[in-house]
């Protein structure tokens, strides 16, 4: 009985859906249902992690981050940490460096000071600037 039944609805069914024309209104409200709304839950895309929780940027972060990763601020960076390396550079070379001072005259602690001050600014200097353009032409050419 149960087989002659199941017969029964499986040739309705085929009717039914022979019969039955679908507008197209009614296959535009089936493709906005499938696909979904234009609205998006979050804002970010969420990579999964093989280790530890996934945490989701705020916009904040979002800002902080395309802010650092910018070419003006790696420049500077750049350019603040040769100053800072080349600075420290010319102090070792200019204590390492031998005095070329005459025979004759005692060189006071002053002048030593002054000399070791003009070759730490000048190694700092020319190291800031071959960082900041290094920096500037990398980011140019990656970018």
């Amino acid at each position: 009985m149960s087989n002659t039944n199941s017969s029964k609805s499986s040739t309705s069914l085929l009717e039914i859906s022979e019969n039955k024309t679908i507008s197209d209104m009614d296959l535009d409200n089936i493709a906005r249902y499938v696909i979904g709304t234009q609205q998006r839950f979050r804002e970010n895309i969420i990579i999964p992690r093989t280790v530890g929780p996934v945490q989701l940027k705020t916009n904040e972060q979002k800002l902080i981050e395309s802010a650092m990763e910018s070419c003006i601020f790696k420049s500077i960076a750049s350019c603040v940490i040769g100053y800072g390396l080349g600075a420290a550079i010319g102090l070792f070379s200019s204590s390492v460096n031998p005095n070329v001072a005459s025979v004759e005259k005692q060189q006071t602690v002053r002048e030593v000071f002054r000399e070791m001050k003009t070759t730490t600014l000048g190694y700092a200097k020319n190291f800031a600037v071959v960082g900041c353009v290094f920096s500037a032409i990398e980011c140019a050419i990656e970018s």
